[in-house]
């Protein structure tokens, strides 16, 4: 009896090439837009395997080699989980082509993904609970399928502060970030949870790619737009929820803004800045190296020493979410990067970097950002 492998679901994704009893060929395939077409982008997956109950399954993701990230698979390992509660890491090898990911006997049929997933439903449920324990629902617009686009607002401050998460839908770290942020938060009992909604307003979109989240994309939405390319020029075609946001952004004013994302390749923790752009002042500066130094001390998952360089943006750099708004605001404005793998600088040999984590250093940004924007 040969196992099975499925991928008709929320954020599901794999091709199935070749099935022999508990072994499986199979490939990532490319993010899609509604109408089928391929984008360049491949490298999420999401997968259930039947059939391996007793046995386990090795499975051979054989066009990892041609991913884009390939880089990103040594030292990875995948995720795993037959309850859908609890996801650890698994064996998993890789020889430059292909990505071996083995799975041990467990009692029900196993899911495997890229990184723990963050379901549509799941989405719901945080929109819904934010709004018992005390947010409000602003409905911005919809996406191209006809999805809601949402953000929370949170506070009654003079400071609009934003925050946005998953314009890379496959970069589920980033809503696991967001949702422990919104937490504490939204904490009564946390007296710097409660000193922000003093000062500052949030608005925070927990999601600004549903539709790229659902059909199991890494890096576009449904009309094959790479979303954190389109702040200069956003379309209502194309890239609705980009227009819908920075149309809200620019209502509101913003005091600073935070784009949360995940990184293929540094296991590390970092935030990228906006000192490559040429009207970068001494007081962004001081500003950035400040939350900077803050953030470490509020939480030893962040680090400063590894990152990307100020050089890796040219041409394109205000299309990016915190560039353009660094720019456009002169405030201070971060991409904050999370790793698909493990945290180097302090690594969980079950977990790896992990939802948990990820919603611990949501949690931990208010410290460094309390400071930040507290009344002199």
């Amino acid at each position: 009896m040969s196992i099975e492998i499925s991928s008709a679901f929320d954020s599901g994704s794999i091709e199935v090439l070749a099935l022999d009893g508990t072994r499986a060929d199979l490939a990532i395939r490319h993010d899609l837009a509604a109408d089928g077409t391929r984008s360049e982008f491949l490298q999420w997956f999401h997968f259930r395997v039947s059939g391996a109950e007793r046995s386990g399954a090795r499975l051979r993701i054989v066009n990892a080699g041609q991913t884009t990230y390939a880089g990103g698979w040594r030292d990875y390992r995948a995720v795993a989980s037959w309850d859908r509660r609890r996801w650890e890491r698994v064996p998993t090898a890789y020889d430059g082509a292909v990505m071996t990911i083995e799975l041990a006997p467990v009692p029900g049929p196993t899911y495997v993904a890229y990184f723990e997933p963050y379901s549509w439903e799941r989405h719901l449920a945080l929109l819904a609970d934010s709004c018992a324990r005390g947010a409000t629902l602003r409905r911005l617009g919809s996406t191209v399928q006809g999805r809601d686009l949402d953000a929370l607002v949170v506070g009654e401050g003079g400071q609009p502060v934003w925050i946005i998460g998953r314009q890379h839908p496959g970069e589920t770290m980033a809503e696991w970030f967001i949702e422990g942020l919104l937490a504490r938060l939204l904490d009564e009992a946390d007296p710097v949870g409660r000193a922000l909604r003093r000062v500052a307003t949030f608005h925070v979109v927990p999601n600004m790619n549903p539709d790229g989240s659902v059909l199991g994309n890494l890096r576009t939405n449904a009309a094959g737009a790479n979303l954190n390319r389109e702040w200069l020029e956003p379309s209502a075609e194309r890239s609705p929820e980009v227009k819908v946001v920075r149309d809200a952004i620019r209502a509101t004013g913003c005091a600073a803004f935070f784009d949360i994302h995940g990184d293929e390749n540094l296991p590390y923790v970092f935030v990228a800045g906006c000192e490559m752009l040429p009207e970068f002042s001494e007081r962004q500066r001081a500003a950035q190296e400040r939350f900077s130094a803050d953030f470490g001390s509020a939480s030893p998952d962040f680090q400063t020493a590894h990152g990307y360089s100020p050089a890796k943006y040219k041409d394109d750099v205000l299309k990016l979410a915190s560039k353009y708004i660094g720019h456009t605001y002169g405030c201070l404005s971060l991409t904050l990067e999370m790793p698909f793998k493990d945290n180097a600088d302090a690594p969980d040999a079950r977990f790896g970097w992990s939802a948990a984590r990820s919603q611990r250093l949501g949690a931990a940004l208010l410290d460094p950002l309390w400071r930040h924007l507290q009344p002199a």
